[in-house]
């Protein structure tokens, strides 16, 4: 089964970790895909001057790990997915990423979930989201 929606960025906080490396973020989901999330998102660069684009450096690499708590096609529950890294040059963003459903990490009707997704980012900046997925 397939189910796909759009997001927008709520919230997007430096972590104390590392200095402009890592980055709490918080998204809403809309459409087949229907909720929120909490995402650790961290990179390697040289100096950037907005680590959500990697706009300003030569290369960048991004990954994540995010937790999503709502509905994927009308299922109410819980699941964990990571984000692969994904490696940006000054003209491109770390958006084109591919995910994979942590195992066991569902809950509710989401018990079970395992498979993966994908994410891009439309010209006019809408964030699309989707996941490729089995329950069971």
């Amino acid at each position: 089964m397939r189910a796909s929606g759009t997001f927008k960025v709520v919230a997007f906080t430096s972590a104390s970790i590392a200095p402009d490396a890592a980055a709490s973020i918080e998204k809403h989901y809309e459409g087949d895909i229907a909720g929120h999330s909490a995402t650790l998102f961290a990179t390697s660069h040289d100096q950037c001057d907005d680590v959500s684009s990697c706009r300003g450096v030569e290369e960048c690499t991004c990954v994540a790990l995010e937790s999503f708590e709502g509905t994927v096609s009308g299922r109410n529950g819980a699941f964990d997915f990571a984000h692969s890294p994904a490696t940006a040059d000054a003209n491109t963003t770390c958006a084109d990423k591919i995910f994979r459903i942590v195992p066991a990490s569902g809950t509710g009707l989401l018990t079970g979930i395992h498979g993966t997704g994908g994410m891009a980012i439309d010209a006019d900046g809408t964030h699309r989201i989707w996941f490729d997925y089995e329950l069971g």
